[in-house]
């Protein structure tokens, strides 16, 4: 009998070894970079992760793998033959966790995926990957512009001091915007643009096309919008005789002729008139 309560004290003693070191080895190889030390040479890895967005999380939050796997490795490493080992944790398994954290986030004005159009095109409706679009240049995971021309590669940037730009400078993926640009997003820059007056409530892209022709010349005005104008007054006659274009007296973007600035601009070519008189 006492051997019997020998033999059962011994065999809780093993057990509760078994769960302390299981639990201490669970822990090691889930959540301690240290694991990952054994196999990689962590210092250049850690010095970009250090200055990365994702520097708050362990190696296996992103790298993980499951128990199956790691013993897998760990016997292949010990044994010295781990070329016939899959290593999917490293460039693959990685990507296929993103949605476990940013399916609820994203970064540009914190939007779920669904809410942010650009997200919702790329991901749902064309079922890109993640990395499909972001890099992954040693923890660097910000968008690569050079992604964005794989599939948009008619899409050349515009001039006018701007060929350098960056895609995401003008297209946001949290805009609501089927262009991914809001008329805010233009006017950052574009800061001289009137926010108020004729036109002001158009889109910039309804008349300008950055990635075609920026500039706009007599056939977008009168083919888009104002074709019947060349009926109006005499803009006929400023149009066709006297070969006149749409800028020439209108001022891009302010657009309206009136009594203030009539002189200077009406009496370069004749005596001055009052603009009322020229449409009616």
């Amino acid at each position: 009998m006492k051997g019997k309560g020998s033999l059962l004290i011994l065999v809780l003693l093993v057990c509760a070894l078994t769960v302390i070191v299981g639990r201490r080895y669970y822990t090691y190889t889930q959540s301690d970079p240290d694991f990952c030390s054994l196999c990689h040479l962590m210092q250049e890895a850690q010095k970009s992760w250090s200055v990365s967005r994702h520097n708050g999380m362990v190696c296996q939050a992103c790298h993980g793998m499951s128990l199956l796997e790691e013993n897998r490795m760990l016997v292949a490493f010990v044994a010295g033959n781990t070329s016939g080992v899959s290593q999917e944790h490293g460039r693959i398994r990685p990507w296929k966790t993103c949605v476990d954290c940013h399916a609820q986030e994203t970064a540009q004005g914190s939007l779920t995926l669904r809410n942010s159009y650009g997200h919702a095109r790329h991901v749902f409706m064309l079922n890109l990957n993640c990395n499909s679009c972001h890099g992954a240049e040693a923890h660097d995971l910000r968008a690569n512009q050079e992604n964005c021309r794989k599939c948009h590669e008619d899409k050349l940037v515009h001039g006018m001091g701007t060929a350098g730009q960056f895609c995401l400078n003008c297209h946001s993926f949290g805009d609501s915007s089927s262009n991914l640009v809001s008329y805010e997003r233009c006017t950052n820059c574009h800061k001289d643009i009137p926010r108020e007056g004729v036109m002001s409530r158009l889109q910039c892209f309804e008349c300008h096309h950055p990635h075609e022709a920026l500039r706009m010349d007599d056939a977008n005005c009168l083919g888009s919008c104002h074709g019947d104008h060349v009926q109006a007054g005499i803009h006929g006659k400023h149009l066709k005789m006297v070969e006149l274009g749409c800028t020439a007296c209108h001022k891009p973007h302010t657009w309206s002729v009136g009594r203030d600035q009539a002189p200077g601009l009406c009496d370069r070519c004749h005596p001055l008139r009052s603009p009322d008189l020229f449409v009616y």
